[in-house]
């Protein structure tokens, strides 16, 4: 992280050791923990910070493009009307191809008889573990 090798490292360790001595060292070492600590912390409340301020920025700068997107599109067919999903389509004007009609399921075969209803799924699975035989517990370790 700051370019210090392992020599280096040992070198400022046995310079702790000798100018603050071993009984306050263990001290020592915590306070420089706890100011580490705080450190990285400041650093990941910037960095979040920071991130939150880009995100913000990059959601301004795509509602805008969405802004003048949907402009250019109203412009575009200022006639169309907001349609109502569930009414069907107005007769075809002369000259044009008749408009795409959703895909719906044909009816079914009357010919063709319903299966019997039967019991729900859970209660068939309710069934099926209520028949199913109980082992009688064994004496013999598992």
């Amino acid at each position: 992280m700051f370019g210090i090798d392992s020599a280096e490292l040992l070198i400022i360790a046995l310079v702790a050791l000798v100018v603050i001595g071993p009984k306050d060292l263990p001290r020592a070492m915590r306070t420089i923990g706890d100011w580490v600590g705080r450190a990285r912390g400041m650093a990941r409340h910037f960095r979040t910070g920071m991130d939150t301020m880009i995100r913000e920025s990059e959601l301004e700068d795509m509602e805008k493009v969405w802004k003048s997107n949907n402009e250019r599109i109203m412009r575009a067919h200022p006639t169309a009307p907001d349609r109502d999903w569930g009414t069907p389509p107005p007769p075809p004007i002369e000259g044009e191809a008749p408009a795409a009609t959703p895909a719906i399921a044909p009816p079914a075969d009357p010919s063709r008889p319903k299966p019997p209803p039967g019991p729900p799924r859970r209660a068939r699975a309710k069934a099926q573990a209520a028949a199913a035989p109980i082992a009688p517990p064994s004496d013999e370790p598992a």
